[in-house]
């Protein structure tokens, strides 16, 4: 009876750990992954990257002013 259980104990300690070491090492292979990618990248991507960033920035900064406007119009009304 007590060879059942800690047969049945260690196989559960088994399975825990190799899905422990599973999700570890999927969570390690991204991030390597994802490093190697980021070294990958030219110089002239990082220009194009740096003007999407700044449309987007730009954009971002019209949305604002137009949501101020709107709340002063708002405010004029009440």
């Amino acid at each position: 009876m007590s060879d059942t259980v800690w047969t049945v104990i260690k196989w559960v300690l088994l399975v825990l750990a190799a899905g422990f070491v599973g999700q570890f090492g999927k969570s390690l292979a991204l991030r390597l992954i994802e490093r190697r990618r980021r070294k990958k990248v030219t110089p002239e991507d990082m220009e194009e990257a740096s003007e999407l960033e700044k449309k987007r920035l730009k954009e971002l900064s019209k949305l604002e002013k137009k949501r101020i406007k709107a709340q002063e119009k708002r405010e004029k009304k009440s």
